[in-house]
């Protein structure tokens, strides 16, 4: 049940982050979930950093609370995927 959940706030997340982030990201369903996926890490570990001082790899929770942190940390994701393809003409 925990992979379930897992994929679930991932495809919120990362479709909620798509949403508020300008501009196109491309990407399917699945580049949804794992840009989710990731946030929930990239949004857990700093949440984790911020309150406790030590930096941990936790993820977020199924939760409201861990929905909004997940969100979070796919934007910072999203941008800084933007920041390391970037195509100069």
């Amino acid at each position: 049940m925990n992979i379930l959940a897992w994929l679930v706030l991932g495809l919120l997340a990362g479709a909620i982050a798509k949403v508020i982030y300008p501009g196109h990201q491309g990407g399917g369903i699945l580049g949804t979930i794992v840009l989710g996926v990731i946030g929930a890490f990239v949004g857990g570990s700093l949440f984790t950093l911020l309150t406790t001082g030590s930096l941990q790899l936790v993820g977020a929770s199924l939760t409201i609370p861990g929905l909004f942190t997940a969100i979070i940390g796919a934007i910072i994701a999203i941008f800084l995927w933007g920041l390391f393809t970037q195509r100069t003409v």
